[in-house]
């Protein structure tokens, strides 16, 4: 292919055309803000208790205890939310005048299930999938899961949006996925049971991340060398927590899931025009061999910023239009055994880092305080996150910066046990320091893919990794879900995996003042830790080689 950022060079490093592409496909991810995590709000579960049918023949005293109290995993008193006495037993002591805790002890009084339905207090909500299918006590698992479908949709979407933007295109998938996901969830505000929104949320899983992906990618390949920085940390990041943290006032404005989710599916419209304006990566049309595209893009974009475009851009190329070009796969990501050992460490920290970030994002609504102001506040903690990554990751090593903020992730996380029950401001501020840590290692951790893959290959080897990242992202919700027996265990958990990635990061490869590989052989020459355990057991392998064919020869002259 030759040399992609010397042949571009008279291009400058911005520019009008930079600028543009800059800000337009930023914008796309302002959508997945919006989308990523409404289900803090559409899956939330109100206070409720067992439903007490008004034709009940009940006394004041016997309707104010039919509910008994219970203690919750946050060690408060509460009632009851799956049981109630016995109506009919409560009707006839009531009818008999009979005064609960004078006449009779309520501990002998028969409990029961919900029968008749729930109550749910509508003081914050005024519904949701929980109130709407009753989604509660033996149904309560059917919340996480819910949940959980997304984050499929996000899987499926990693393992087929890299091979469908590796053939057709960076742009063509982008704006498909973009269709796609104002159709399903705007389906989604139509479920009319609990099947159909969890079937809907999968598609919308699976375009949210091959929308996030493609995007990330053709931003990674459009821009110039000193911009793919910003863009891949402070501007991906940035414009997605715009959409995060005007969610919850959102959701404070439509308090009906229903109509949240219409809302929510109208944005993506305003997306159509931008294909106007978003050109394609001329890094993939030339790894196609459609150079004259490649050049055509680019003497557009010399022209916008005002320099002129030599006669033939791509001297060195090697590639002719029509040519065939080879076509690589997951396999090839297989073949190599640096490949194979890098790939393997980016996915356990893609994993551990994914189920720190989305179980503390999707713990917002169980917090102490206001729902919609604690989802505001995690939203607000990742722009000061992403704002101190993007200056650290212009001078310093990607493998210490990523390891540090694990830890400082994990490492709060693991503190908050030791908190007394009563300093739940001091929770919320640990707990959001943990997401501060999460947020800078999530932003790393892009970039640092994205540099360690080449061209060919980079977008096959992200997606591998948000495939990965997804089985933690799937897991997130049941582990937040742990809370309900334990406050303290999700904590413990997310914890423990997350300061225990850091150790597995060190053996990654420094990209720090890399080239941006375009092919498989310029990868494997940039490794750090890997390259000098990887180069000695090549030299042996190479060594052993030499030595059969020497052996073979020898034998054949016999």
């Amino acid at each position: 292919m030759g040399d992609y950022d010397k042949d571009t060079a008279f291009i400058g490093q911005s520019g009008r055309y930079f600028w543009a592409a800059f800000f337009l496909l930023n914008t796309v991810f302002i959508s997945t803000g919006f989308t990523g995590l409404y289900i803090v709000f559409v899956g939330a579960v109100p206070p409720h208790h067992c439903l007490i049918p008004h034709q009940a023949n009940l006394t004041a005293e016997w309707r104010a205890v039919i509910v008994p109290t219970e203690t919750a995993a946050s060690g408060e008193e509460r009632p009851s939310r799956c049981s109630r006495y016995r109506l009919d037993v409560v009707s006839n002591l009531s009818a008999l005048g009979l005064i609960p805790g004078r006449d009779i002890n309520l501990t002998d009084v028969a409990l029961e299930g919900c029968v008749d339905g729930w109550s749910y207090s509508q003081d914050i909500f005024k519904s949701t999938i929980v109130t709407e299918w009753d989604l509660v006590c033996g149904d309560s698992w059917k919340v996480p899961f819910a949940s959980s479908t997304l984050f499929m949709g996000f899987l499926i979407g990693s393992l087929i949006s890299g091979q469908l933007s590796d053939r057709f295109g960076r742009k063509k998938v982008l704006f498909v996925s973009l269709a796609a996901q104002f159709v399903f969830v705007f389906l989604q505000s139509l479920s009319t049971s609990w099947i159909l929104f969890c079937i809907t949320f999968l598609f919308i899983g699976a375009a949210q991340i091959a929308l996030y992906i493609s995007a990330f990618v053709l931003g990674t390949e459009l821009l110039s060398k000193s911009m793919r920085v910003l863009f891949t940390t402070l501007g991906t990041f940035l414009f997605y927590c715009i959409g995060y943290m005007l969610l919850p006032w959102l959701a404070y404005c439509f308090r009906d899931w229903r109509t949240l989710l219409a809302v929510i599916s109208s944005f993506s419209l305003a997306y159509i025009p931008l294909w106007w304006f978003i050109s394609e990566s001329p890094r993939w049309l030339i790894s196609q061999g459609r150079v004259a595209e490649a050049e055509f893009i680019l003497r557009r974009a010399a022209k916008k910023n005002k320099v002129e475009a030599p006669e033939v851009i791509f001297k060195e190329s090697g590639f002719g239009d029509g040519q065939k070009i080879k076509k690589y796969t997951i396999i090839d990501v297989l073949k190599s055994r640096k490949l194979r050992l890098i790939t393997l460490l980016c996915l356990t920290l893609w994993m551990s880092v994914n189920i720190g970030y989305f179980g503390l994002s999707l713990n917002t609504s169980n917090l102490s305080g206001d729902p919609y102001m604690n989802c505001f506040l995690s939203a607000c903690t990742e722009v000061p996150a992403h704002v101190m990554s993007t200056l650290l990751l212009r001078n310093c090593p990607r493998r210490a910066l990523l390891s540090s903020f694990l830890i400082i992730g994990g490492g709060f996380l693991l503190l908050v046990q030791f908190i007394p029950e009563s300093l739940h401001g001091l929770t919320l501020a640990m707990v959001l320091t943990g997401k501060f840590g999460f947020t800078m290692a999530f932003s790393v951790v892009y970039i640092y893919t994205a540099e360690l893959y080449p061209t060919v290959l980079r977008n096959i080897g992200i997606g591998m990794c948000s495939s990965a990242a997804r089985i933690g992202s799937i897991t997130a919700p049941y582990v937040i879900y742990l809370g309900t027996y334990s406050k303290f265990l999700p904590y413990i958990l997310m914890g423990s995996i997350t300061v225990g990635s850091a150790v597995v990061n060190v053996f990654l490869p420094e990209t720090l003042n890399k080239q941006l590989p375009e092919t498989v052989e310029e990868m494997q020459e940039c490794q750090g830790i890997c390259r000098r355990k990887g180069n000695k057991s090549e030299d042996l392998e190479k060594k052993d080689n030499i030595s059969r064919h020497n052996y073979t020869s020898e034998r054949v002259q016999e």
